[in-house]
């Protein structure tokens, strides 16, 4: 008996020992992709681009900065799909490197821009995106009256926009309304009053940080009934 007990266990295999060599490797997994790493550059305008600038009434005789006084700012986007772009927009040579920074941020937080291109904000009329969703800077304009007091974009409120400087963005205008009393001249902003339901391209709060990490305001605060949810700029008006 104890014979045949010693058989079967010579029988048995043997435990394995593992040396550094031969132990199971943990498999690895890889974190997901972070994409393209975010870019910013700008540059003077091009003479076919002040050409196109002033053909289509962007800036005139009497504003009050020149077109040697803006920049073609790039900066890297991510679009309506989330994959990351170039977003190009005019704006003063002062806020170059302010407007860098935050757009960084935004990029960083995956923040969704429609349209944001030279020829949608400045080109023909025809081409230009039928949405109007378009985020821009340089507008040599009044600032436009608040919807409370009637009037239209084209009568002005008889003082400079801080667009007319290059100072100022704004961002997805159709999700971000020009809102005052309860009213929009867009007949299509009414859905996105409720800033507390949260729609794709929204202003956030954490879009809203972005810019004021670089001392730009929001419309949004301003005081009183009148917001500017889709405007920011170097002053906060």
């Amino acid at each position: 008996m104890v014979a045949a007990l010693a058989i079967a266990a010579m029988a048995l295999p043997l435990p394995v020992a593992h040396t550094a060599a031969s132990r199971p490797t943990p498999q690895r997994v890889a974190a997901p992709a972070a994409g393209p790493a975010f870019r910013s550059f700008d540059r003077a305008l091009s003479p076919a681009q002040r050409k196109q600038i002033r053909d289509h009434h962007f800036w005139h005789k009497g504003c009050p900065v020149g077109l040697s006084d803006v920049r073609l700012l790039t900066v890297s986007i991510r679009g309506w799909d989330g994959r990351s772009r170039l977003g190009r927009m005019v704006v003063n040579e002062r806020a170059t490197q302010p407007l860098a920074r935050a757009f960084r941020r935004l990029y960083a937080l995956h923040f969704p821009i429609r349209h944001m291109s030279f020829a949608d904000f400045y080109g023909p009329i025809r081409g230009r995106p039928k949405d109007g969703d378009v985020t821009g800077s340089f507008s040599c304009r009044q600032a436009v009256p608040s919807p409370c007091n009637g009037g239209s974009i084209t009568t002005g409120s008889g003082h400079w926009s801080m667009h007319a400087y290059g100072l100022a963005v704004d961002v997805n205008p159709v999700e971000n309304p020009y809102v005052g009393c309860g009213q929009s001249r867009d007949p299509h902003a009414r859905k996105y009053f409720d800033r507390t339901r949260h729609r794709k391209g929204m202003v956030t709060g954490k879009a809203v940080a972005a810019f004021a990490s670089v001392g730009w305001g929001w419309g949004g605060a301003w005081a009183g009934n009148t917001k500017d949810h889709m405007h920011f700029s170097s002053t906060g008006h």
